[in-house]
C-alpha cells in the first residue's frame, strides 16, 4: 500500500489529496485529481475494495461547496439515492433468511397497501420500480416526509399510475417509503435500525440511515455547483434528448411529480432531516463505508463477513426491468432493488449492480472483478444517474491492470 499522497502536483494545479492507493490502482488517484482540476469538484472521497481488501482510500477538498473546512479522513456525507442501494439489500437479506417472499403480494405484509387497485402488487414489483407508484396525488410536506407515518398512509391509498408489473419507472422518493414500511411490517424494526444492527454495526461501517446526534459533527454539507464546460479537445458536449428536457420542464409530468413527492423540497443539510430515516435519499456515509458495504455483498471482507449468499447475489443482479423508463424518460435497467449497468448508468461491467445519487455520489459492486466502489461528493451537479466525476473514476478503475 502506498503512503500519503498529500500535496501531489499534477499539471498546473496543486490538489491536496490525502489517503492511500495500492499498486496498480494509480489511475484512480489520477482521475480523482483531474476531477478537481477539470470537472468542478469541490470536496470528495473515493474508495475501492478488491476481494475484500481496501485498495483505494482518497479524500480532498472541502467538506462543503460553500466552506473552507477541509474534507478529512472521517468526513461523511449525505449520499442521496445511493441510499436506495443500501435499503434495497434489506429485503433480499430478509428473503435469504426466510423472513420475506419477494413473490408474495405486498399486502401479505402490509394489508392496507392493497387499496386502489393494488391487490396484485408483488413485493418483487416494488423492488424493481414496477409498482406504478412513483408520484403522489398530493405531495407531502417536509414535516410529513419525516414523521414515518404520512408517507406509507398516502402510498397505501394511492392509485397506481400504471397497472403494477406492466411497466417500470424510477420511484425517486416513494421507493424508500414503500420498502421501509415493508421492512417494518415484516420485522417490527425500522429499516434504519435494521441496517444499523444487521449491516453497519457488524461490518464497522461509517454509514447511517437516521444520523445519531453524536455523529453530527463529522457530516459535511451538500449544495449545488456548476459543472465547467468540457475542454475543446473533448469534442461536442452531449445534450439531453428533447423528450427528457420536456419531461423535466413540464410541472405535470410524471418525471417532475416523482421528484416533487415532497413539496417544498426538504432542507437536506438540516439536523432533523438527517436524523430522520428518509429511506430513498437520506443515507449518510463515507466512501470507504460504501465500498466496504458493496464488497461485503459479494464476498467476505477483512474483519467482517459476506452478506449475500451466492443465490441472493445472482438474484440481485438479475434483470427485472429494462427499456423505456416512464419517469426518467431514458432506458434504464433494474434488478430486484439495484440499478444495473447500462447506458444511463455505466458501471464497471455488465455484471455490476449498485446505485447512483442524484447530483454526484455513486456506489456499486462488480462480482467478476471482486470490486466494491464508493464515491461521495459535497458538490451536486445537474445529473441524475451518470455524474461526469463518478464516471471518470469508473473509467479509471476499468483501466487499472490490477482492477480488470
Amino acid at each position: 500500500m502506498r503512503g500519503d499522497v498529500n500535496g501531489q502536483r499534477e499539471r498546473s494545479t496543486v490538489v491536496d489529496v490525502h489517503g492511500t492507493v495500492a499498486d496498480g490502482f494509480e489511475p484512480v488517484r489520477e482521475a480523482f485529481v483531474r476531477n478537481f482540476q477539470e470537472r468542478g469538484e469541490r470536496g470528495a472521497a473515493v474508495a475501492v475494495h478488491r476481494d475484500g481488501e481496501k485498495v483505494v482510500d482518497l479524500w480532498a477538498g472541502t467538506s462543503g461547496p460553500d466552506t473552507d473546512e477541509p474534507w478529512t479522513e472521517g468526513t461523511a456525507q449525505l449520499v442521496r439515492s445511493v441510499t436506495k442501494g443500501i435499503v434495497a439489500a434489506v429485503p433480499l437479506l430478509l428473503q435469504q433468511r426466510g423472513q420475506l417472499d419477494l413473490d408474495a403480494p405486498l399486502s401479505t405484509y402490509w394489508p392496507e397497501a392493497k387499496a386502489a387497485g393494488k391487490e396484485r402488487l408483488l413485493v418483487r414489483q416494488v423492488l424493481s420500480h414496477r409498482a406504478g407508484l412513483p408520484a403522489l396525488d398530493t405531495p407531502l410536506t417536509p414535516a410529513e416526509a419525516l414523521d414515518g407515518v404520512s408517507a406509507p398512509r398516502a402510498l397505501a391509498a394511492q392509485t397506481p399510475a400504471w397497472e403494477p408489473g406492466t411497466a417500470h419507472g424510477y420511484h425517486a422518493m416513494t421507493y424508500g417509503w414503500l420498502l421501509a414500511e415493508l421492512v417494518l411490517r415484516a420485522t417490527g424494526r425500522t429499516v434504519g435500525r435494521w441496517i444499523a444492527e444487521e449491516i453497519a454495526g457488524p461490518l464497522g461501517l461509517e454509514l447511517w440511515l437516521g444520523l445519531p446526534a453524536a455523529e453530527r459533527h463529522r457530516v459535511g454539507r451538500i449544495g449545488p455547483v456548476t459543472a465547467p464546460p468540457p475542454p475543446a479537445a473533448a469534442g461536442l458536449r452531449v445534450r439531453a434528448k428533447p423528450s427528457v428536457t420536456a419531461a423535466w420542464e413540464d410541472p405535470g409530468s410524471l418525471t417532475r411529480r416523482a421528484f416533487a413527492a415532497v413539496a417544498p423540497p426538504p432542507a437536506e443539510n438540516a439536523p432533523d432531516y438527517q436524523a430522520a430515516e428518509v429511506p430513498a435519499s437520506g443515507g449518510i456515509a463515507t466512501a470507504r463505508a460504501l465500498s466496504r458495504f458493496y464488497a461485503a455483498l459479494i464476498g467476505p471482507v477483512a474483519g467482517g463477513r459476506r452478506l449475500f449468499a451466492p443465490a441472493t447475489l445472482t438474484q440481485a443482479r438479475t434483470e427485472e426491468s429494462a427499456g423505456p423508463d416512464r419517469v426518467l424518460v431514458v432506458n434504464t435497467r433494474f434488478g430486484p432493488g439495484h440499478m444495473l449497468h447500462g447506458p444511463s448508468c455505466p458501471l464497471l461491467s455488465r455484471g455490476s449492480f449498485g446505485h447512483p445519487g442524484r447530483g454526484g455520489s455513486l456506489a456499486f459492486a462488480d462480482p467478476e472483478a471482486g470490486i466494491g466502489f464508493g464515491y461521495v461528493t459535497c458538490g451536486m451537479q445537474r445529473n441524475v444517474t451518470a455524474d461526469p466525476r463518478a464516471q471518470a473514476l469508473v473509467r479509471a478503475l476499468r483501466s487499472c491492470p490490477a482492477g480488470d
